[in-house]
């Protein structure tokens, strides 16, 4: 080829060169579109999978049991349980009338083997008594029964208003006598020496005395065994021990109820089921609903109808000044003198003289 087709052929090269674009990076492109590629599939991977989530979800979010907005309501107004009534301690002239008892009552004496004081009911005022192994004033009227050591086989009748003592022969008594609820009749539990037998004796203030003997062997009884009176006057009580219950000396016997009878022939009446002893004509409520006995353990508030344990009391010599009031001295401390309801409430308590809280005191009616 001459010079002058070179010369051509190589500007026509040069011209080509100068016109020609760039090529882009082929690598480099490929591999930026691969990353917008797998980053858009894992978004629509995300997307797919919350929306699959939000699906099984759902539903149970929608029907999801959701309690009841209740309205508000005021905390309860905690009130707290009364307190009894503290009655004031008596003064130094508290001889000088009745000391008047939380429902009414009075107390009769303040004893301790025939010392200390007893209600003159005919002076209104406390008297001294001394000189006597034991005093039990009736709980109404002026008569008190004496004991005398010299005079084993009787009891006196003290008479305040008239000043005079009469004694009455009456037998190996075992116990104490007890006043009937009117202070009218003495009941005294009689025992023969020679036969082991238990008769019923009732002492009347105008010195009658008449005496019954009991079928020992129906009438079952064994330990603390003493005739005492019901509420009404008209029966006295036996103590019935449940022959088929185990029994031991050093606790007292099981108790399947009392036998009653009758106070002015000694006839049997009716029996009374209940777990224990009642102390005296007091123990029995006014309308013969409930009673208070000496457990095997424990004093107890009973059910007459069916023997049924209500609830422990702190001590057995409890009165029922009503049908819903009871009234005892507590058995520890200055044991003062409490009224209660039956569920065991205290109303009121009343001290008593510091100089007679360790004597034994008797309440009765006024």
């Amino acid at each position: 080829m001459n010079s002058s087709a070179e010369e051509a052929l190589r500007a026509a090269v040069h011209e080509l060169a100068g016109e020609a674009r760039a090529v882009p990076d082929l690598a480099a492109g490929a591999l930026r579109r691969g990353r917008r590629v797998r980053a858009h599939r894992r978004a629509m991977v995300v997307s797919v999978s919350v929306l699959a989530v939000a699906a099984v979800i759902l539903p149970f979010v929608l029907l999801r049991h959701r309690p009841p907005v209740l309205p508000a309501v005021p905390e309860p107004t905690v009130s707290a349980t009364p307190g009894p009534d503290l009655l004031p301690t008596p003064g130094r002239d508290w001889t000088a009338s009745p000391l008047v008892l939380p429902g009414g009552w009075v107390v009769g004496s303040a004893l301790r083997d025939g010392t200390g004081w007893v209600l003159d009911r005919s002076r209104n005022r406390y008297q001294r008594a001394a000189g006597y192994a034991a005093v039990w004033p009736a709980p109404r009227g002026a008569f008190s029964a004496l004991v005398d050591a010299d005079r084993p086989l009787e009891i006196g009748l003290g008479d305040t208003a008239r000043g005079r003592t009469s004694w009455i022969r009456v037998g190996l008594a075992i116990g104490a006598p007890q006043w009937s609820p009117d202070g009218r009749r003495l009941v005294v539990t009689i025992s023969d020496k020679d036969t082991g037998g238990r008769s019923i004796g009732v002492l009347s203030t105008d010195g009658g005395f008449r005496r019954y003997p009991v079928d020992t062997v129906r009438y079952y009884c064994t330990d603390h065994c003493f005739f005492t009176w019901t509420r009404d006057g008209r029966e006295v009580a036996l103590q019935q021990t449940d022959a088929f219950a185990p029994r031991s000396e050093s606790t007292r016997h099981p108790r399947r109820g009392v036998q009653l009878f009758s106070a002015d022939d000694g006839r049997p009446t009716r029996f009374v089921a209940m777990p224990g002893d009642p102390v005296g004509p007091w123990a029995w409520s006014p309308d013969g609903r409930l009673v208070v006995v000496q457990g095997q353990a424990e004093p107890l508030l009973v059910e007459t109808a069916t023997g049924r344990v209500l609830r422990a009391l702190p001590t057995a010599d409890t009165a029922f000044v009503s049908d819903d009031r009871l009234l005892y001295r507590r058995p520890y401390g200055y044991r003062d003198y409490v009224l209660a309801d039956p569920t065991g409430q205290e109303l009121a308590r009343q001290p008593v003289p510091r100089e007679v809280a360790t004597l034994e005191l008797s309440a009765t009616p006024r």
